[in-house]
């Protein structure tokens, strides 16, 4: 028996139908009756293959064209996927297998057909070896739909069969080191959805550029799902928050307009392509139903395997109805480390070439080698970076070579983002006119380490890449939040030890979501500027309203910070622009005062009941309102910034409550940014009408000591260790306390300088927020330092028993530490508390220096295990490095690899040579990776020091003489052998 219906099969049934039929059936069988679709359908077993290899006497033929075989080398690789798969394709069917197959076909047409004639049927591959955890396999065989007719079945088969054999899947089974006769193939025979009369695309169970898992991402494009697969088109994208769903709110969090200039439809016994009518393009593919429908399917499915899934769909255009058509499981993101942190980063920015849609968060550099086809991969070598309009997985054997991707089209569930990111290789999608506003040749810099938007430099820009192991530290009494600004960049941040946002900033937001000036939304006939109407029409088409654009865009920007971080609070803070900053706003010049001093003039709270203001601040209430009620975050806590006067708190909290936000209603919190004077010395009565603060230090400092913090003349006074600034920090947290209310700091100064977050701790502030970048190393030195005063999360305030078990460590200086100060004003001979002063900050340099070795000590007992860098810029090679390695690419032609705190280092260079006959003698000849090479002895680095030395390597490819180019390894380490046994595989 060659045939299993899909009711047959479970997913125990890998090894006889595959992957992809074994989730069919799995699903068919026990998901139908929880209300998920899958359409009916059969696989040819694996058993199946094997008949018809054996039968038509292949087995040998395809060892031989695969012995011995390559796969980097191109042409090689096409010439024997080319001979396997003529002879595959010229074979003939074994009768018993014929007969079983047409058997299953006419059954499978006799099952509520909705024709007459033959049933349109989807023939797909299922590879033993593919829809794994471990191996995605994405795309590597052959699918054939809308097939039609005994005949048009037989050859759709024998094609599928075939297509085991692509060039693309054995580069791929070579790659991931399958064998390839231990890899069988089934084919799957399913019930064609007729997708090309409504939409199809790819669902995902989390989001695929951070593998944050609190979301579903769906790509959705008109017809047959095979132009979202490969990319040939830009689709519409939506994000849909998991809990909300779960919780009966329709949490569609994020909507993006495709293009969608495309769409493959049904033609007789095949395909054609069609031009998507204008009217069609700028409307979505999917109603909010059916986005809610998709994503509960989804979960259904994730729930079922119990793991993240991808996922393709398509809508029958007949009945009108969602069906599943596909499932495997997610194999990049849910299998990353997350205990372990990678963060590439620009050290200086350029000229920007071209820009699309980021996928992954990396930095690629190359010469530019443009593609058309499939034809010209010959053409490629490797760390180039790979331009073209689309990807599919014929270009897989260059891909995994590329330094980075740039395509045309296509969005994040692309045939090039998926196998990218499956890669690990920096990739744009979307990026318009890419083929042409790049050159051949030319240098560039890929760069997915900015959020959303992936952007193409020219030249080759130095990077940098930090890697740092996340330790498992214990709860800390004190909350350690995090500052954001950048939605993008949201998920990937949820990754870090955090509780929650002490400061979401709204006006990123509205920079780069909304871009609108929120009066001219509101006041749109009185804008009279022609640009800006035109840029203010295109930006908000779909949107009659264009206030509801305003609301739209600012909550979902809310909504992806509330959401990653759920349910931890984010304190989002209301509008802080100043007016010259507003006027940048598109349509903004019109609605905005010259003001002689911005920063002290017409900014937050004073804004928000101001007539000349307040439709526009509607949008923002109205953004707050739909992700708490709506969309179910009502994690979401509104801060008010700058609020100058109790008066003007109670106008801000009408004008709010006017709006639909009234505090304590559906648990709204509402905080004061505690930076002015007037919110410390008022902060009894201001606590009355807010339910916290949070300290701003950046205003505070420059209010409190008179200073512009934007002024170069007057930096030096600038500084939030102030005494005056630590005094007013220390009078409201203990009022805050007294009135029962919570304090946070989301100033600057706790991530710039750890003493000050010591400080604060040590007042016994109940959350400080920190920068993204500096919340590790706060955690690590924060948790000893409550581990060293005998704070828990227990206790809120330091008791007796903290105090006596302090003296002992600290003395004296321990009572100031602990009460925060509270010694030194019990004591009236000023001589006698400037002593104690003194000697508290004496005791802390003393304390600090044992945190840091303490630090110090406890990474050395956890240090991570080491990872394997492919490098293809300076030359190709592989190196061995610590997992907490930082790889720095400050020149074209240099690549530095250094601890993090540059006690060891090497870097790899590429030189024009130039013979030096003493330098020359100098070197040990030797042999490096089947090169020539010169080793020479260590030589010091510093004359006075003799234990910091250099050692250095140099490889000639063409040789000792006839080399124009060498490449130099060198780094401070005794002898080049150290550094050069870390180096595998180098290729020039």
């Amino acid at each position: 028996m060659y045939i299993r219906w899909f009711k047959e099969l479970t997913i125990q049934d890998i090894a006889l139908v595959g992957g992809k039929n074994a989730s069919l059936g799995e699903m068919y069988r026990e998901l139908r009756s929880k209300g998920l679709r899958v359409p009916n359908g059969f696989a040819l077993t694996t058993e199946a293959y094997r008949l018809f290899i054996k039968e038509n006497r292949l087995d040998a033929k395809i060892k031989a064209a695969v012995k011995n075989l390559d796969a980097r080398d191109v042409l090689a690789l096409r010439r024997a996927g080319a001979n396997i798969r003529r002879q595959i394709l010229a074979a003939k069917f074994p009768s018993v297998l014929e007969k079983e197959l047409l058997m299953a076909y006419r059954a499978l047409g006799t099952e509520n057909n909705r024709s007459k004639g033959p049933v349109s049927v989807a023939v797909r591959s299922s590879a033993t070896a593919e829809d794994l955890p471990d191996a995605s396999f994405a795309g590597q065989q052959e699918s054939f739909l809308n097939v039609i007719g005994s005949h048009d079945l037989l050859v759709a088969v024998k094609r599928c069969l075939a297509s085991l054999f692509t060039d693309r899947a054995i580069s791929y089974r070579e790659a991931k080191g399958f064998d390839h006769f231990a890899v069988a193939l089934s084919v799957g025979v399913q019930r064609m959805v007729r997708s090309d009369r409504a939409g199809s695309g790819v669902l995902f169970t989390l989001d695929t550029e951070s593998g944050f898992q609190g979301v579903v991402l769906i790509s959705a494009a008109y017809g047959l799902g095979e132009y979202v697969v490969k990319g040939r088109v830009i689709p519409d994208q939506y994000f849909v928050f998991k809990d909300g769903v779960k919780r009966n709110f329709p949490a569609i969090i994020s909507r993006r307009l495709g293009t969608k200039e495309s769409k493959l439809i049904i033609a007789g016994h095949g395909t054609k392509n069609e031009k998507v009518k204008k009217t069609d393009r700028e409307r979505f593919v999917l109603t909010d139903a059916e986005v809610l429908e998709l994503t509960r399917s989804g979960m259904l499915i994730e729930e079922h395997y119990k793991r993240p899934m991808d996922i393709e769909w398509a809508k029958d255009g007949v009945d009108g109805k969602l069906y599943i058509v596909q499932a495997r499981s997610e194999t990049v993101k849910a299998r990353q480390d997350t205990a372990f942190l990678e963060h590439y980063k620009l050290k200086k920015t350029g000229n920007v070439l071209v820009v699309g849609v980021s996928v992954g968060e990396k930095i690629g550099q190359g010469k530019v080698r443009i593609i058309e086809s499939p034809k010209k991969m010959k053409e490629f070598k490797a760390g180039e970076i790979l331009v073209t309009r689309l990807t599919d997985p014929d270009w897989e054997p260059v891909m995994r070579i590329a330094g980075a991707i740039v395509t045309e089209q296509g969005g994040k569930t692309s045939h090039a983002a998926i196998v990218s990111r499956e890669f690990g290789i920096p990739c744009i999608v979307g990026a318009n006119k890419a083929r042409q506003l790049l050159k051949p040749g030319m240098s560039v810099t890929v760069s997915c380490a900015e959020g959303e938007v992936g952007r193409v430099y020219k030249g080759r820009l130095p990077y940098e890449v930090e890697r740092r192991k996340i330790i498992d530290l214990s709860t800390l009494k004190t909350k350690l939040m995090m500052n954001i600004g950048d939605p993008g960049q949201a998920f990937k941040l949820a990754a870090l030890p955090h509780r929650g946002i002490g400061l979401a900033r709204e006006e990123f937001i509205f920079t780069n979501f909304v871009k609108i000036h929120p009066m001219a939304l509101a006041q749109y006939a009185k804008v009279t500027d022609p640009v800006a109407r035109r840029q203010i029409a295109e930006l908000t088409r779909g949107f009659p309203d264009k206030t509801a654009y305003g609301v739209q865009k600012l909550a979902e920007g809310i909504a992806l910070i509330a959401s990653a971080f759920y349910p931890e609070k984010v304190v989002v803070r209301l509008s802080d622009f100043k007016s010259n900053e507003y006027a940048t706003l598109i349509g903004g010049s019109g609605f905005e005062p010259q003001e002689e001093n911005p920063m002290l003039g017409w900014r937050g709270a004073s804004r928000y009941y101001s007539p000349e203001y307040k439709p526009g601040f509607k949008i923002e209430c109205a953004a707050f309102k739909k992700v708490r009620e709506e969309w179910g975050l009502k994690n979401v806590v509104v801060m008010i910034p700058f609020c100058r006067t109790v008066e003007e708190a109670n106008q801000v909290l009408d004008t709010m409550k006017e709006f639909g936000l009234e505090r304590g209603k559906n648990g709204l919190q509402v905080y004061l940014m505690c930076e002015i004077p007037s919110n410390v010395l008022l902060a009894k009565e201001f606590g009355k009408l807010f339910d916290g603060f949070s300290i701003g230090s950046n205003d505070l400092t420059q209010l409190t000591l008179g200073v512009d913090r934007d002024s170069a003349l007057v930096k030096h006074i600038y500084n939030e260790n102030n005494a005056a600034v630590k005094q007013l920090i220390r009078d409201v947290i203990k009022t805050a306390h007294a009135a029962g209310r919570t304090v946070s700091i989301c100033g600057q100064a706790p991530s710039d300088y750890p003493e000050f977050a010591e400080f604060l701790v040590q007042e016994g502030i109940d959350s400080i927020s920190l920068n993204p970048d500096t919340l590790l190393k706060a955690r690590e030195r924060i948790a000893a330092l409550e581990k060293k005063l005998g704070i828990s999360a227990k206790t809120k305030f330091a008791s007796a028993a903290v105090v006596g078990k302090a003296l002992p460590a600290l003395g004296l200086a321990g009572l100031a530490l602990v009460f925060g100060g509270a010694t030194c004003q019990t004591v009236s001979e000023r001589a006698v508390e400037a002593r104690v002063r003194a000697d508290v900050q004496n005791q802390l340099t003393v304390f600090r220096a044992d945190l840091e070795k303490q630090v110090t000590e406890r990474l050395a007992e956890q240090s991570p295990s080491e990872i394997l860098y492919h490098e293809t810029g300076v030359g190709e090679f592989v190196v061995r490095l610590p997992a907490d390695w930082n790889i720095t690419r400050d020149k074209e032609d240099q690549a530095r690899f250094a601890a993090p705190d540059n006690s060891a280092w090497f870097m790899v260079e590429k030189k024009a040579y130039r013979k030096v006959p003493q330098e020359a003698q100098a070197g040990k000849h030797v042999e490096l990776f089947g090169l020539p090479a010169e080793i020479f002895s260590p030589t010091a680095v510093n004359p006075v020091s003799s234990t910091a030395s250099l050692a250095r390597a140099v490889i000639y490819p063409e040789g000792y003489e006839n080399s124009k180019t060498v490449y130099e390894f060198s780094g401070n380490y005794a002898s080049a052998a150290e550094f050069l046994g870390r180096v595998t595989e180098f290729k020039p």
